[in-house]
Parts: structure tokens; C-alpha cells; sequence
């Protein structure tokens, strides 16, 4: 019942800008902490921002200063604004949120989204 859909990927050159999207659908009560993640090839996926429900961020080194991360509660979708691209950038983007769903019940659930593939040439 609950869905997340990333849309904004693409190719881009290096120094340039991405604005990736995340919409969470379904019966949801209301959306916790939500955080993107990246997988370069032959990589572990590795966690580059966080966004709390109060609105409290926390970002990888690796793109401190040049990723925002922000939410929309009106629309349930979660946004990460990539500028200043580097190839090294390259990679598929994951989103992730913590919320509560309705079904019979309240429910907590975790939920990922597809990821967006984003390439930095150089």
C-alpha cells in the first residue's frame, strides 16, 4: 500500500546540478525520518543525508556544502538538491523514509524506493 517514487536522475556534466525527488504514497499517518542513499558500482550503499520530521539534517562528508536535503510534509515527498557534480558523484540513488501507514491498525514501516540512476561525466 505504501510506495516511494524517486524521479530527477539523469546524466549531467561535472559542476553541474541535479534535483532528485522522493513521493511516498499510500495510507500514510505520518512520515519520520527520511534519508538518501547511494551504490557507485562495486560499492557498499552508503547513507549521504538525513532529514528528521522537526526538520534536523545530517550530512556524509563526501557531500557536505554541496547537497541540501529537504522534505514537503503537505506532499509526503523528500527532495535532494546536488550542486558543484563530480563524477566520483556517479551512482544509483536511494531513498528511504521511517513512517507510520495506516491499515487495520497503525503501523511503522521502512520503505525504499527504487533509486534513480545519476551519472557525472567528466
Amino acid at each position: 500500500q505504501v510506495q516511494l517514487v524517486e524521479s530527477g536522475g539523469g546524466l549531467v556534466q561535472a559542476g553541474g546540478s541535479l534535483r532528485l525527488s522522493c513521493a511516498a504514497s499510500g495510507s500514510i499517518f505520518s512520515i519520520n525520518a527520511m534519508g538518501w542513499y547511494r551504490q557507485a558500482p562495486g560499492k557498499e550503499r552508503e547513507l549521504i543525508a538525513t532529514i528528521t520530521s522537526g526538520g534536523s539534517t545530517n550530512y556524509a562528508d563526501s557531500v557536505k556544502g554541496r547537497f541540501t536535503i529537504s522534505r514537503d510534509n503537505a506532499k509526503n515527498t523528500a527532495y535532494l538538491q546536488m550542486t558543484s557534480l563530480k563524477p566520483e558523484d556517479t551512482a544509483v540513488y536511494y531513498c528511504n523514509a521511517d513512517l507510520q501507514f495506516l491499515g487495520n491498525r497503525l503501523y511503522s514501516g521502512n520503505y525504499w524506493g527504487q533509486g534513480t540512476q545519476v551519472t557525472v561525466s567528466s
